[in-house]
């Protein structure tokens, strides 16, 4: 078990994570230039995990289907920030870290994204889950510790909220069972009624939840929602916010990708 100081030395700066970011977007807007890319298994994985890893796999149905890819390059304006939890305090599946960057999304419009990039050990870091901000939303201020880390999120509030959004989406047990209820002014509110009638496959779980503590006392967690690895067909990518004493979950960005 090493000392905390030592385990300090271990994981990466928030400069090392900004230039992580960097070197990843410049591998992804390369293999995005190789014809076909989302058919070869070690392109995939040299890039993605987790719900990322799911998209990376819907690319064959837009090709089966004549659709076009849904992934598009990516052009950072500005520098990004970096949300780093204290080493010692990682997840045991790997080091991880948040970042919010401003890039074109799928339409062309320049946006606010949040991302989490997860590597585990003698590995890079590779994209587990993205999202563009919703208009008019913004990321909270995290609550950081003396030496510039975000503090831990709460991981029980983290499991009950991803398992809300699993419910409401699957439709299994009564809304608010776990806790927490979706906002009235939640995008899945909206979307839910228009794809649950299309060729929708229910979720198995959920990736990896990645947060922090806010400025304020709140929650901020990062998630993808997933289907089962063998009937891939969708993912839906959540930014939440649970403010201070509330169990109302809002929605600060959402992406549906199938």
């Amino acid at each position: 078990m090493p000392t905390p100081s030592a385990a300090v030395e271990m994981g990466p700066t928030i400069p090392q994570a900004r230039q992580a970011m960097r070197e990843w977007v410049s591998k992804y807007n390369a293999t995005l230039r190789k014809r076909k890319w989302w058919n070869q298994n070690d392109r995939l994985d040299a890039l993605f995990v987790e719900a990322a890893l799911h998209e990376g796999v819907i690319e064959r149905n837009h090709e089966i289907f004549g659709s076009k890819p849904g992934h598009r390059p990516i052009k950072m304006t500005g520098t990004p920030t970096i949300y780093l939890p204290r080493p010692e305090r990682q997840q045991p599946i790997g080091e991880w870290f948040i970042a919010q960057a401003t890039y074109k999304d799928t339409e062309g419009h320049a946006r606010p994204h949040v991302l989490a990039f997860l590597r585990s050990a003698g590995q890079p870091f590779k994209l587990a889950v993205a999202t563009p901000m919703h208009w008019g939303r913004r990321m909270p201020k995290p609550r950081l510790d003396a030496d510039g880390y975000v503090t831990d999120m709460d991981t029980l509030m983290a499991g009950a909220v991803a398992q809300e959004y699993l419910n409401f989406w699957n439709n299994e047990k009564k809304e608010g069972a776990s806790g927490y209820r979706l906002a009235k002014d939640s995008y899945s509110r909206k979307a839910f009624p228009a794809v649950n009638k299309g060729a929708y496959v229910a979720f198995e779980g959920h990736g990896s939840v990645f947060g922090f503590r806010t400025a304020d006392g709140g929650s901020f967690f990062l998630f993808g929602m997933v289907n089962n690895p063998k009937h891939v067909n969708q993912v839906l990518s959540e930014a939440l916010l649970v403010p201070p004493g509330s169990r109302t979950i809002q929605e600060l960005g959402a992406d549906w990708f199938s």
